[in-house]
């Protein structure tokens, strides 16, 4: 049974490959780039790798970057579900196959890709950097597969763990947010380079790799420089270690594919019951606003959490918002005054309040047929982005304090970025108004219309110029205190920004109500592009 299987599993995955780059030209093209590009890679890491052969440094050279390897493994099904069709094992449900079969087959066609090719380079190259001796070599021999085989066992079962997510709406947020885990993980990789070269080079890295030696897949490679070094009872306890680790994966994936083709998909009645207990509660009615002002801070509040595009560009604004001040304390070049990024990444999710309604704005028109309407309105989603940015940009300044040890300036740090805020939340309601553009639902990263880019510049710069300029008193009050050393008065310029802020937000929404109220035609068209 396995043996007629593992040929049609790797058939399956070959004619699945080769259907998705009959679909357009496009994904042929981004294909045969990735794969040179993913080869140009793989070759310098395998000409980096020969290069430290015979290098004391070569060990955690090769552990580290094949254990960070093993950690892309664990974590790409989570934001990329639909790079691999085969990935789902509940398309399979129907067919009657056993879970013992269907491990092994899947497992040898998951050998089939650019990502299993450039992971079989890397430990090849490592290989290659490590053994010395014949049995080096050996070991090598076992080791290369046995990382492979790990690594694609670990992706495999956290899929199978994660499916009901990743194929739910909730995966569809997680693929959206991908690219922001990147930047992320860049800017983490950036700061843990520098700490790393403050502390003295590859020397720090010792007391990682001591651990990191002995977690699978890093161990089957690290077992080929004991068996170098003569160590041959610690390569064997390290391919032992990764031999557990691959039986342990196969076994769970095992499992959970029993579980997956014979337990029934609630999934629906799960989400009914969902919906009726959120129905019945009315915690957040309770705590907002009557009128018109609650319901449309709920109906923001929501696209924030459900809305993926919407979701992304918040997480994106609160996390870029809080590792720039803090990450540049930590590295001792920053300023307490770095809080006021938060705000301003913050601020910018003001500047298109009606993209994220998309066509759907009409109903909001047929609501607003008075300036007054059009101020509420407006209030409200101002109301709704401040329940989360004022507090994030409190705790932002004070965490930047914490680290500076500059508790003194906190006072006028919160007050210049509170005023800046509100200048933003101001420009935002006539950027809105002025220069709206459609957010496309249905175009994978694609977040502005054709043809509307110009509209994005111009609402998103203009903007923040403008709101630079309106905080302009409160900067230069800042700096006049500070050069006159008149430290009794700094602790006003916090509810002196406050009040500013909040005055600066007041005139914005006032300007934009009319406006909004007169030109609903022209807004309900710029938004429903795309």
């Amino acid at each position: 049974m396995t043996n007629s299987l593992v040929p049609v599993f790797v058939r399956l995955k070959l004619s699945l490959l080769a259907n998705g780059l009959r679909q357009s030209s496009g994904r042929r093209a981004a294909f045969i780039a990735s794969l040179v590009v993913t080869l140009l890679i793989a070759a310098g890491q395998v000409y980096g790798f020969v290069l430290l052969r015979g290098s004391a440094n070569a060990a955690p050279l090769v552990v580290l970057p094949v254990f960070l390897l093993a950690v892309g493994w664990a974590f790409m099904p989570l934001f990329f579900p639909s790079g691999d069709e085969t990935l789902d094992p509940t398309r399979l449900v129907m067919l009657p196959l056993r879970p013992a079969p269907l491990v092994r087959a899947l497992l040898i066609a998951s050998l089939v890709g650019i990502g299993p090719l450039f992971t079989l380079c890397l430990a090849v190259g490592g290989a290659l950097a490590l053994a010395h001796g014949a049995a080096a070599v050996l070991t090598a021999v076992v080791a290369v597969p046995l990382t492979l085989l790990v690594c694609i066992g670990l992706s495999r079962v956290v899929a199978a763990a994660n499916i009901r997510l990743l194929t739910s709406r909730k995966g569809r947020d997680l693929a959206v947010l991908s690219g922001l885990v990147i930047a992320v993980g860049i800017q983490f990789v950036n700061f843990g380079m520098q700490r790393l070269g403050a502390a003295g080079g590859l020397a720090a890295l010792r007391p990682a790799v001591s651990v990191v030696r002995w977690i699978p897949p890093a161990s089957a490679l690290d077992a080929v420089d004991a068996a170098s070094k003569g160590s041959y009872a610690t390569a064997a306890a390290q391919l032992a270690t990764s031999l557990a680790a691959l039986a342990a994966l196969l076994y769970a994936w095992q499992r959970l594919l029993t579980r997956l083709m014979t337990s029934p998909d609630g999934s629906t009645l799960a989400a009914a019951s969902e919906k009726t207990r959120r129905s019945s509660s009315t915690g957040l009615d309770r705590l907002l606003p009557r009128g018109r002002t609650g319901p449309v801070m709920q109906r923001t509040l929501r696209y924030i959490w459900r809305d993926p595009k919407t979701k992304a560009a918040w997480v994106t604004a609160l996390v870029i918002g809080l590792i720039v001040p803090i990450f540049n304390a930590l590295q001792g070049t920053g300023s307490i005054y770095f809080a006021c990024f938060a705000a301003g990444m913050l601020g910018i999710q003001m500047y298109n309040q009606f993209g994220q309604d998309t066509s759907a704005f009409w109903m909001v028109a047929q609501t607003i047929s008075t300036p007054r309407d059009a101020y509420l309105e407006l209030r409200a989603r101002a109301l709704a982005s401040l329940l989360i940015t004022v507090p994030f940009t409190v705790v932002v300044t004070l965490a930047t304090a914490a680290v500076l040890h500059d508790q003194r300036a906190l006072p006028e740090a919160l007050g210049v970025a509170l005023a800046l805020l509100g200048a933003m939340m101001g420009t935002g309601a006539v950027a809105s108004v002025r220069f709206p553009y459609s957010i496309p639902q249905n175009s994978g990263y694609k977040n502005v219309a054709p043809g509307q880019a110009g509209l994005v510049w111009i609402s998103i710069f203009g903007g923040m110029i403008a709101s630079a300029l309106l905080c302009s008193p409160v900067i230069a009050l800042t700096i006049w205190l500070n050069a006159a050393s008149a430290e009794s008065a700094l602790w006003s310029l916090l509810p002196l920004g406050i009040a500013y802020g909040g005055l600066l937000m007041w005139g914005g929404l006032r300007l934009a109500a009319p406006r909004l109220a007169g030109r609903l035609p022209e807004v309900l068209t710029a938004v429903s592009k795309g």
